[in-house]
C-alpha cells in the first residue's frame, strides 16, 4: 500500500459451524468456487488456489460473457484463525487491497469479521464493497451447509508472512 491511509470495510457474521470448517473452505478450491466472487447470474470459470502463505490464488466469474478476474497472494495462515490476503481485479490498475478474515469460536460455532482496507481513492465502492463481501459470506453459509466439511483437507497452520 502507499502512504495513504486506507479505509477499512468491515463485516461481521456468525456461522452455525465450528472456526475450522468456515476457514478450511476458503482455501478448498472446490467449495470456495461456489461462494468466493461468484455472482447469481455468473459462471465461475476457473479457480486456482495455492493454500501457503505466498501462494496465489484466482477466481474468474463469467458475468454478461465477460470474465471477471479476482487475484490475490496469502500474506498470513494461522489456521483457523486468520487468514490474510492481498486482493486486486483484473483489468482495475491499483496495487492490491488487503483483506483480513478473522474467525473466533463461540457457543454455537463461530464468529467471522472480514475487513478489506481499500484505497482511499476507491472510498465511493465502499457500499458496493461492503454489498459484494455480504453476499460472499452469504455464499459460504449456504457452501458448508449444504456439502459439509471436506474431508481431508490439510493447510499449513501458523505461518506468517
Amino acid at each position: 500500500m502507499t502512504g495513504a491511509t486506507p479505509i477499512p470495510v468491515r463485516i461481521t457474521r456468525r456461522f452455525a459451524a465450528g472456526p475450522e470448517r468456515v476457514f478450511d473452505a476458503f482455501l478448498d478450491p472446490h467449495l470456495a468456487g461456489q461462494f468466493m466472487f461468484a455472482t447469481p447470474g455468473g459462471e465461475m470459470t476457473k479457480v486456482e488456489i495455492d493454500p501457503c502463505v505466498g501462494g496465489a490464488f484466482i477466481f474468474v466469474d463469467r458475468r454478461n460473457g465477460r470474465e471477471i478476474g479476482h487475484r490475490g497472494t496469502y500474506l498470513e495462515i494461522d489456521r483457523p484463525r486468520r487468514l490474510v490476503f492481498s486482493f486486486t481485479v483484473e483489468g482495475v490498475e491499483a496495487e492490491p487491497d488487503r483483506v483480513t478474515i478473522d474467525i473466533a469460536a463461540v457457543a454455537t460455532g463461530c464468529e467471522l469479521t472480514l475487513t478489506h482496507e481499500m484505497k482511499p481513492e476507491w472510498a465511493e465502492y465502499i457500499d458496493r464493497t461492503e454489498a459484494g463481501w455480504s453476499m460472499i459470506l452469504q455464499g459460504l453459509e449456504t457452501a458448508i451447509s449444504r456439502i459439509g466439511h471436506p474431508a481431508g483437507l490439510s493447510f499449513p497452520e501458523n505461518r506468517n508472512v
